[in-house]
């Protein structure tokens, strides 16, 4: 599968009541609900489950498979890696231990609870990012980040990001396949030593680099003279219906209620 057609996967058609609101509206009702479950105290586990429950509701109504919602969220949890170290260092209740050379390992229950609530926290935000990308097109997503006062050069760049980087995959694999061309794999051990290999690695990203930089002065020409000025427009003005104000404004009520909740 190439890497254009992976790009364009992230995104599910529907005819949803979810599918059919306003960029914008998603945009900020996704944005609202992260920092409302990043703003929840630890170990308030109550009030993770109603942030949760309503995340589910949008799965439900947007119709999406709850598999690949869950797939694609797991993207998260390497990167909680990095918050381990909170299972030994919070002061606490000893859970258990790990002898590791000449030290002792105390996990305690503060760091478990300091964990276990960086892990739902990056959990429900990551899902609630996977439902936004899954539900609305990439194009509509640009044009919702500069309506609400996104720096055009952010958005041209996101935008050119997006664009292209199918192109520069390609230009990629094009290199690899001539590599594996010209390469012969007699045995296990063939390929030439570690240092062979990484000239031969540094020479295919500078040539890529350069095919890359020589593609965009072509198109920054090409669209200079098709009348880019720094901003990328659209023929389509979308509007707030009322439909997307109800929305936001249920949406704004749950969170704030959920927020009041947990600090009860």
């Amino acid at each position: 599968m190439s890497i254009s057609a992976l790009i364009d996967e992230r995104f599910r058609p529907g005819d949803t009541l979810i599918h059919r609101l306003d960029a914008r509206t998603k945009l900020l009702g996704t944005l609202a609900f992260v920092f409302a479950a990043t703003l929840v105290p630890a170990g308030r586990w109550d009030g993770f489950a109603l942030l949760a429950l309503l995340l589910a509701t949008a799965i439900a109504i947007s119709r999406l498979p709850l598999p690949l919602v869950i797939r694609r969220s797991a993207l998260a949890l390497p990167f909680l890696v990095v918050a381990i170290p909170l299972l030994f260092t919070k002061e606490g209740d000893t859970l258990f231990t790990i002898p590791i050379v000449f030290w002792q390992w105390h996990a305690t229950a503060a760091g478990a609870e300091a964990f276990g609530t960086v892990m739902v926290k990056s959990l429900l935000s990551v899902a609630a990012a996977v439902v936004l990308t899954t539900t609305t097109r990439p194009i509509d997503l640009l044009r919702a980040l500069r309506a609400l006062g996104v720096p055009r050069i952010i958005v041209a760049t996101v935008s050119f990001m997006y664009r292209y980087l199918a192109v520069i995959g390609e230009e990629a694999t094009r290199l690899l396949r001539a590599r594996d061309c010209r390469s012969v794999r007699v045995g296990r051990n063939s390929g030439g030593s570690l240092a062979w290999r990484s000239r031969v690695l540094g020479n295919m990203v500078g040539s890529l680099f350069l095919r890359s930089y020589e593609r965009s002065e072509r198109i920054y020409e090409a669209m200079t003279a098709r009348g880019f000025r720094g901003e990328l427009h659209s023929l389509s003005t979308p509007s707030f219906a009322a439909v997307d104000w109800s929305i936001l404004a249920s949406l704004a009520a749950i969170l704030v209620g959920v927020e009041t909740y947990v600090r009860l």
